[in-house]
């Protein structure tokens, strides 16, 4: 499979980014209404249409990746909407390729899928914690840009997201997580152990970046310091990259379900001539 060609533009850089940005108040509410709706509207349109999207989202422990995709998942009917929460292989996936567990879990024609960490955890977590040797983590981003290049071309749309907090902003955030009952669970050793190996994974991050960023399937980086930003911030992309060349008109409405309608409802004839021309 040839190799996909990478970004005319420069890929993300985590130092790059403008960790000060803030979104509050009214601002943040009547952006995420509007994004929600818009989300709404694109699900609709991919019913009818036969597209499908996959999300991909990576950040750092803590980083806002949950309440983002809680945003997005109250928007959405579960009927063509799926989160597959992506952790360490099991057994029968560690006798397989590392892409197997990932195109088992591909949407079907009409639907969306987000993957809460996905098969970027070849070149992050498993090239860090040396859990696969250098030279399989390095082939990988071929693999991965040829993967997506291979999604693409069959119709299904990728936005890729990554959530970056600041080691300081993890602490507070670690912190409020342990104080909390609610949200003690999220909360793991191996959370505290990975803040020590915070500079590998950063290069990690941004070789991450570099290579596959590509012109189909481009890295997308959020400052995530304030959650609020970062959530409008992330839906504004998803919602750019899956409406982007799409019809959101709503479907027509049938005019044997119009007629039916109208012999339970008695609908005023204002109203029937204006659903029915919907129908034409």
């Amino acid at each position: 499979m040839p190799k996909a060609k990478r970004r005319t533009e420069a890929p993300p850089c985590l130092d790059n980014l403008d960790m000060s940005l803030r979104l509050d108040g009214a601002d943040y509410e009547a952006k995420l209404v509007k994004l929600q709706h818009k989300l709404t509207k694109i699900q609709q349109a991919y019913l009818f249409s036969g597209h499908s999207a996959a999300i991909v989202f990576e950040g750092w422990d803590a980083s806002g990746k949950g309440g983002t995709i809680r945003r997005i998942s109250s928007a959405l009917d579960p009927r063509s909407f799926k989160v597959w929460p992506i952790g360490a292989p099991r057994n029968y996936y560690l006798e397989r390729h590392y892409l197997a567990r990932f195109m088992e879990r591909l949407p079907p024609s009409g639907a969306i899928t987000i993957f809460d960490r996905s098969w970027y955890g070849r070149v992050l977590v498993e090239r860090v914690e040396d859990l696969t040797p250098e030279g399989r983590w390095r082939s990988a981003y071929d693999e991965i840009n040829a993967f997506e290049k291979m999604l693409v071309d069959d119709g299904t749309r990728i936005v890729k997201i990554f959530m970056h907090i600041t080691p300081e902003e993890q602490l507070k955030r670690f912190e409020r997580r342990l104080l909390d009952p609610i949200k003690r669970w999220k909360l793991s050793y191996e959370d505290f152990r990975n803040r020590k190996h915070w500079p590998e994974y950063q290069e990690a991050i941004d070789e991450m970046f570099a290579k596959t960023s590509t012109k189909h399937a481009p890295w997308i980086a959020v400052p995530a310091n304030n959650k609020k930003h970062a959530r409008v911030a992330a839906m504004t992309e998803i919602v750019k990259g899956l409406s982007r060349g799409v019809d959101l008109t709503p479907p027509q409405l049938d005019a044997a379900v119009l007629d039916e309608a109208n012999n339970h409802f008695d609908l005023p004839e204002p109203l029937v001539r204006g659903l029915a021309g919907l129908t034409e």
